[in-house]
């Protein structure tokens, strides 16, 4: 196979780079938003503030979609310029996205527009309409202004979804049928959903509510109708988006497109097909085959083949970023595509292994397979996977070339032992009598545990593009922060329930875990909570599991620990960040950029769930400590 020509992290191309004095520089830092959400409270003000908002859009490069830290920049320069209150920043960021987006929802036709609207606009009393798995199932009986709007929006041809999130409306584009949304929201919701969809270069246009008060709220009623009859203007627009990337990634996975790229070997029936009799209705030989492929097409995110994809595009040239970028994914060789489900390959398998050692019981929503099969089989279909993944490059050694599929496996293969490394260290601790631990081997077991699969995913796109040699120092050391990060906010959630995921609050705790909380409970407690702590995770209580969860929450809340671990997310995001800033080419840079504001996604803390009918257990519990700010 050809390899395009790449420049190394260091090399510039004075035609298309900036000088290094000009590159921007990122320097994340954690939000605290929530005395940022007033809205202008006259008509006449919010217009006057719109038209500035306008005004700037007209003056920004088209070509690149603006970050957060842009905005925010932009927008408080607005508000210090037109003595308005640092409150209204959130607000003045919406409409200034929405100006600058306007030109591409220009391009869009309204048949391929999502409207938005959330369901707070409805009549709480006797509203007819029932929910579905998509959103409220609005019978447009015209009594509230939900009607009106979406009246409007269908008869210039959109799509129309009442509901409120960011999953709902990122799977829908994910899947191909819309490529632009316009939208209605509280600014809670829009800083939750709709910043994450335009951080990908989405198309997005949004008219905030007047109030977050669910009840009784309003909107600007001639902004939503000027935003759904935005004009179509048969043009296109330039501004880069990594839709296509996204679209193509997910789409790996799909039953149709996972079976043409990685036919089955057995040939047999999916799990679909035995028409609910279960495995046991299949072939005994292609059993295996059957669940590895249902699991493989269940569910996930698909970052790391996102990313596989993305940095190949991005050491390439960028194409994929641009408006034909639909043209350029579909031209990609299928070798190139199973590389980058490698990689998800091996994480599924992983994920297969980790339940089982963790005895999760559930995986994207549903029974995990240990569970549903039992424990060996689920071993053997996490094996399988590995193969699986191996065999994805391996096969495309002719088109890839012998040395650039051998670079990719013996890759793939150190970061799989390493990744083992993490997994043993952490089961060792596990079961160990003695589970002190310290921050830093909490973070080197992170190091080991989710770093490589991110770092392999970079590796295998540039790989792909051309030699890797110059891109190892810097790649190794984003992806060991990027993942740490990550690891540590996947802790913080652990104490924010999640219905979707059928996730337990506590159950790091509760599974034995080594966690970085946990590590700076007893790096931070007096002696005596330290013993309570200790004996807490060693069983050395006669506690309740709720109780359990409870008084360790109270524990952490002393200690200080989740100010602690946010701050260490800041601090390995930082690192990231440094790193992106001296990476070539500027496309390269972007896309770091870009996974560390999506990756590391904590706009809005996690706020430790607090369970109001278990605060009975006084006698047990100084509840006094939970009240205490993190």
């Amino acid at each position: 196979m050809t390899t395009t020509n790449i420049n190394s992290p260091s090399e510039t191309d004075s035609s298309t780079e900036q000088s290094q004095s000009e590159k921007p520089v990122r320097r994340s830092r954690r939000r605290k938003t929530a005395h940022l959400k007033m809205v202008p409270s006259s008509k006449d003000q919010r217009e006057s503030l719109r038209l500035k908002c306008q005004a700037i859009a007209d003056t920004l490069d088209r070509n690149l979609p603006p970050s957060k830290d842009e905005l925010e920049a932009l927008c408080r320069q607005l508000l210090i310029d037109e003595g308005e209150p640092e409150g209204y920043l959130g607000w003045i960021m919406v409409v200034l996205s929405s100006c600058f987006w306007e030109e591409q929802i220009k391009s869009t036709p309204h048949s391929r527009r999502l409207f938005l609207l959330p369901h707070c606009l409805k009549h709480a009393e006797g509203c007819p309409a029932d929910y579905d798995e998509f959103g409220l199932a609005c019978k447009t009986c015209g009594a509230c202004s939900i009607a009106d709007f979406r009246a409007s929006a269908e008869e210039l041809g959109y799509k129309v979804l009442v509901a409120e999130g960011s999953p709902i409306v990122l799977k829908i584009i994910v899947s191909g049928h819309v490529d632009a949304i316009v939208g209605v929201a509280c600014l809670n919701v829009l800083e939750k959903a709709i910043d994450k969809i335009m951080l990908a270069g989405i198309p997005c246009m949004a008219v905030p509510l007047l109030s977050s008060d669910c009840r009784n709220t309003s909107v600007d009623e001639d902004w939503v109708e000027q935003m759904v009859r935005v004009p179509f203007e048969d043009s296109k627009q330039e501004t880069r988006s990594y839709i296509h990337l996204l679209r193509e990634s997910s789409k790996l996975f799909e039953r149709e497109h996972l079976e043409r790229l990685v036919p089955r070997i057995r040939g047999g029936k999916s799990l679909a097909e035995a028409n609910g009799q279960g495995v046991g209705a299949l072939d005994p030989i292609a059993a295996t085959e059957a669940i590895a492929y249902d699991f493989l097409s269940a569910g996930g995110k698909h970052s790391r083949p996102f990313i596989t994809l993305a940095v190949y595009d991005a050491v390439s040239g960028g194409e994929a970023t641009l408006s034909h970028g639909n043209e350029v994914v579909a031209d990609y060789p299928d070798a190139i595509r199973r590389a980058a489900m490698s990689i998800e390959t091996f994480h599924k398998a992983s994920l297969v292994h980790d339940d089982i050692e963790d005895n999760d019981q559930f995986r994207y929503g549903a029974e995990t397979l240990h569970i549903k099969y039992g424990i060996p089989t689920g071993i053997n279909v996490g094996d399988y996977l590995v193969g699986m993944g191996y065999r994805l490059v391996s096969r495309d050694r002719q088109e890839l070339g012998a040395e650039t599929a051998a670079d990719i496996l013996d890759y793939l293969a150190e970061s799989h032992q390493r990744l083992a490394e993490g997994q043993g260290a952490e089961l060792i601790w596990r079961d160990s009598k003695n589970r002190t631990l310290k921050p830093i081997d909490a973070l080197k077991i992170y190091a080991l545990k989710t770093a490589p699969a991110f770092e392999a995913a970079f590796y295998s796109g540039i790989r792909l593009a051309g030699p890797a040699e110059p891109y190892l120092k810097p790649v190794r050391a984003f992806a060991r922060n990027l993942g740490v990060a990550f690891q540590i906010l996947n802790d913080l959630k652990d104490w924010e329930k999640d219905d979707d995921n059928k996730r337990l609050v506590g159950g790091d705790l509760l599974g034995g875990r080594p966690t970085v909380l946990l590590a700076l409970a007893l790096e931070n407690l007096k002696d005596e909570q330290r013993t309570e702590l200790l004996d807490l995770v060693n069983g050395r209580s006669d506690l309740s599991s709720e109780q359990k969860v409870l008084r360790t929450r109270a524990l952490y809340y002393e200690a200080g620990v989740f100010a602690k671990a946010y701050q260490l997310v800041d601090k390995h995001q930082q690192k990231a960040e440094q790193v992106a800033d001296e990476i070539q080419p500027d496309e390269l840079r972007r896309l770091m950029y870009y996974l560390v504001d999506t990756v590391l996604d904590h706009s809005a803390e996690v706020k430790p769930t607090i369970d109001i009918q278990h605060l009975s257990f006084n006698e047990v519990l100084p509840i006094v400590s939970i009240g205490q700010s993190s």
